[in-house]
């Protein structure tokens, strides 16, 4: 056969591959240089299911689909427990959970969300406030992946004002049991519930309407499989962020579950608050991650493009960019590291976690966006992954409490003086 001659490229036309993904370990501070051993086993077993799956997460963004049997990963691999005691669980001390959640959400947001749906809203709601009877049937099996778990607080009136919550839940008195009344009949909408169309059971939060009740107006937590009739659970679609996760909007058309699925420990809505106040340090958490990664892709890139006959790290405009990324880069790590030691003490205040979910989001926004500018067209492609964990840190930056709500609440802690309407 005659040979075939491989023609030269066009100027122009060599393509660069840049490794732009790889760890660098910043710890400018060495925030986590003394980590416990358990902690950093912890840590290392996340890293290792992020190199497992992160490629598959990519096109399932690009793709907008739910990997679900990665997410049921996180839980086979004893990642979701997030500081739950069980005798069945590996319990993760809240530095070695925040490691987890920092590292899952380096990796990918989407994953990251299903971490804190699955372990932080779910999990902890059920750990915090579920009868003996509940948590010996659900516990275990959300924790291990087995039951994808939801929790459906926010409404499509009710998002920052969750505390208005419309979805109702009345005893039918024509199922009497006994002195307590029948069945729950739970009624209303919820929307952007992670996990809500999952298959798994949902944490439907609603308030009673019985009039004459002594419970009439509380708010209570009901557990709801989803397979109940009434209960829609529909994807929510053309999502711009956290695309490899599904969150529901989810109708829930008189759905009767029996009056043990009432969680007994919840009464108020400051029940619901203080699973909220619970899940932001990891949102902090997450927040880091993502701009851990942002900050590498944008350090190992001016390191490796060349422009004008030279790298780009050779520039001053570039280094004076990354030393403003790092300065918010360790802030955010301080922060989380700091947190964690309070928390460990039980010395955590809420406020505190919303000062560092506050902080961090907005600093990681700021890093997303300088590392997307710094690697120029290059910046907005997925296998780069900056621009995926821009879009993504959009929602993290909103869900668990906006950051105008973590400001009421903080200015509300510092002046002695609310400025909720």
């Amino acid at each position: 056969m005659p040979e075939t001659s491989v023609p030269a490229p066009l100027p122009g036309e060599t393509v660069a591959s840049y490794d732009v993904k790889a760890r660098l370990g910043t710890d400018y501070y060495e925030v986590f240089s003394d980590i416990p051993a358990a902690d950093r086993a912890h840590w290392e077993r996340a890293q290792a299911f992020v190199d497992e799956v992160q490629d598959r997460m990519i096109d399932a963004w690009d793709a907008g689909e739910y990997p679900l049997d990665i997410a049921r990963l996180l839980g086979e691999r004893d990642l979701v427990s997030d500081g739950i005691v069980h005798p069945d669980l590996t319990r993760l001390s809240p530095l070695a959970a925040g490691l987890v959640n920092m590292e899952i959400s380096r990796g990918d947001g989407s994953l990251g969300t299903v971490l804190a749906v699955q372990g932080g809203l779910a999990l902890r709601t059920l750990a915090l406030f579920g009868s003996p009877e509940q948590q010996a049937r659900w516990l275990v099996p959300i924790a291990r992946g087995q039951v994808f778990g939801s929790f459906a607080l926010t409404e499509p009136d009710h998002g920052s004002d969750s505390v208005s919550l419309e979805t109702s839940a009345r005893r039918d008195p024509s199922t009497l049991s006994g002195s307590e009344g029948g069945e729950w009949v739970i009624r209303g909408t919820k929307k952007w519930i992670g996990n809500g169309a999952s298959g798994g059971v949902t944490f439907v939060w609603a308030r009673v309407d019985d009039e004459g009740s002594p419970e009439h107006g509380d708010v209570r937590c009901f557990l709801v499989e989803q397979d109940r009739p009434g209960y829609t659970g529909t994807p929510i679609r053309g999502k711009g962020s956290l695309r490899g996760i599904h969150q529901a909007h989810i109708a829930l058309d008189d759905v009767r579950v029996p009056l043990d699925a009432v969680l007994p420990g919840t009464h108020t809505f400051r029940d619901a608050s203080t699973v909220l106040y619970a899940t932001r340090s990891g949102v902090a958490w997450s927040a880091l991650g993502h701009a851990t990664a942002c900050y590498e892709a944008a350090l190992s890139y001016a390191q490796q493009r060349v422009q004008f006959g030279r790298p780009l790290a050779k520039f001053q405009m570039v280094q004076e960019r990354l030393a403003n990324m790092l300065e918010d880069l360790t802030a955010m790590q301080l922060y989380c590291r700091w947190m964690a030691d309070l928390e460990t003490a039980e010395q955590l205040r809420p406020t505190q976690a919303s000062l560092a979910k506050y902080h961090n989001t907005r600093a990681a926004r700021r890093i997303a966006s300088t590392a997307r500018d710094m690697l120029g067209g290059n910046g907005i492609l997925l296998e780069n992954g900056v621009m995926q964990h821009m879009a993504d840190i959009e929602a993290i930056h909103t869900y668990e409490g906006t950051e105008s709500v973590q400001a009421l609440l903080i200015g509300r802690d510092i002046t002695g003086m609310s400025a909720f309407v």
